[in-house]
């Protein structure tokens, strides 16, 4: 991804925290940052969405760790839901996914 559609999506970040909202919906955030700048936003995460209610969608598994709750959704229900070590212990499909794309960066 270039430099400028990463530059892009930070911009998009922060334009929806400008704003104030009681309500923060994030889908696939940092879809086009790379490993170090996705780091960096999760790190801050918690102090940007203090006093939010905010839903964050992501098909990066290890980037929902930071989440109070996860939901796993498959076919349009909710599967599994729970905190990540919650969910890991069930050894159910979040705990595949994670797996599997853990997998991918050894």
């Amino acid at each position: 991804m270039s430099r400028r559609m990463r530059k892009r999506q930070k911009i998009a970040i922060l334009r929806s925290l400008y704003k104030d909202s009681p309500v923060l919906i994030l889908d696939e955030p940092t879809a086009a940052l790379n490993p170090i700048a996705e780091c960096e936003i999760y790190r801050n995460f918690a102090d940007i969405s203090d006093g939010k209610l905010t839903v964050y969608i992501s098909h990066r598994i290890n980037s929902t760790r930071f989440c109070d709750k996860i939901a796993v959704f498959d076919h349009g229900q909710i599967k599994e839901y729970g905190t990540f070590e919650e969910l890991m212990d069930l050894h159910g499909l979040y705990y595949t996914f994670f797996e599997t794309q853990a997998e991918m960066y050894k």
